[in-house]
């Protein structure tokens, strides 16, 4: 039925496009003052535009979502972000109301994703720029644990640079939160109880060994996830892409498998060992247990003084934007690749579609089989149609 309602949303969407601009039944102003622009991107939920806020000129990413929807997810994402407002690489919202007949979010309009700048990259970074990524990567996650949240839907997707040409322009964001989930129970004032045969909640390719066997997640999961992103930023492959299967269900659990079989040592061999100490220290975490990220934060600082080099911010992505620049007529200087990645619908593919990548979102049924809600093979991720007390930032369990 989920399915079927997306399908329907989206292709009326697309019936009523002129220019990349959106027409009615949407209205062109929302929130009193943010005028509605070019669309910009989609996900499982709804459809993002660009947007701009008529008192100060500001740019902003305006997500739509169906009022009707068998599973909202932006109420709950908008509440998430206001859990985390202030946070450093967190984006600020300006806006939540209903418009017509969507729920409408408007929110800070960020640079490329990571993922993007990986294909820009020929999809592969070197250690420097993954060491400097993961401190950074780790220092958001960290921040997001401390408000008593998990992530779980940890991929280079969701961490976003900022807009260019902004004094954030560099800084590393994290967004979509409709996956976000407590795990600490404020009311009781304690951990959330482990509990095995859940759903999958995630993206196939980087979520934890625990997550594929059914366990409940919890702040161990991300940052498994985070080392097998550090992996596939090194590698530009894991050896767990593009296994084959009859079904997406069959698919997951050969991903699962292939995680279990490969050793840190194979995975992590010719790199830094900091990054295999971080994935055995990150297995190795109790469900409960709090996670050292002083520590896994000074691994990759380590990391960086063996490789003889220092966190100075100089990216891969910048540098071979700056070599571009400089071999370029002054006219057509620039400083990022062309165009803007914005925070995406709950659960969205990329946008450029460079991974594929979709989530699989738990349900309360923990026998339902992961169905994707679009093309991408599953292998990175996969949606399910979730039940608004499941895979949402505002119900503990």
């Amino acid at each position: 039925m989920q399915q079927q309602q997306i399908v329907k949303f989206n292709a009326y969407q697309d019936s009523r496009q002129s220019n990349g601009r959106m027409q009615y039944p949407y209205p062109n102003v929302v929130g009193v003052h943010y005028r509605v622009g070019k669309r910009i991107g989609e996900g499982s939920f709804g459809i993002i535009y660009e947007g701009i806020n008529l008192l100060n000129n500001q740019p902003v990413a305006i997500k739509f979502e169906p009022r009707k929807s068998d599973a909202p997810q932006l109420r709950d994402e908008y509440r998430t972000y206001k859990v985390l407002s202030g946070l450093p690489g967190i984006p600020t919202v300006y806006y939540f109301g209903q418009e017509g007949l969507y729920s409408v979010l408007c929110m800070d309009l960020l640079g490329k994703s990571l993922e993007d700048l990986f294909e820009y990259c020929d999809r592969k970074f070197t250690a420097k720029t993954v060491c400097m990524l993961a401190k950074n990567m780790l220092a958001r996650v960290r921040s997001v644990h401390e408000r008593y949240l998990i992530y779980r839907d940890i991929k280079p997707d969701n961490f976003l640079v900022g807009r260019p040409y902004t004094n954030h322009a560099d800084v590393i964001h994290l967004i979509d939160f409709g996956m976000a989930k407590y795990y600490w129970d404020i009311k009781k004032q304690q951990h959330i109880p482990y509990r095995e045969r859940k759903s999958l909640s995630g993206t196939a390719r980087y979520m934890s060994i625990n997550t594929h066997l059914g366990r409940e997640q919890s702040r161990r999961d991300d940052l498994e996830a985070l080392g097998h992103v550090f992996m596939y930023f090194l590698r530009g492959h894991l050896p767990w892409q593009g296994l084959k299967a009859a079904s997406n269900k069959q698919k997951y659990e050969r991903i699962g498998e292939k995680k279990q079989t490969t050793p840190i040592k194979d995975l992590c061999e010719g790199f830094p060992e900091e990054f295999a100490v971080y994935l055995n220290y990150a297995r190795k975490l109790g469900f409960e247990e709090t996670p050292d990220y002083d520590y896994l934060i000074s691994l990759f600082s380590t990391a960086l003084k063996n490789l003889g080099e220092e966190d100075d911010g100089e990216y891969d992505w910048i540098i071979k934007m700056k070599h571009r620049s400089s071999s370029r007529p002054s006219s057509t200087n620039r400083r990022t690749p062309d165009g803007y990645q914005t925070p995406r619908a709950s659960a969205a593919p990329a946008a450029a579609g460079h991974s594929g990548a979709h989530a699989i979102q738990a349900t309360n049924n923990a026998s339902t089989t992961p169905a994707l809600a679009s093309g991408g093979g599953g292998e990175l991720s996969a949606t399910t149609p979730s039940h608004s007390k499941t895979g949402t930032a505002l119900h503990p369990g």
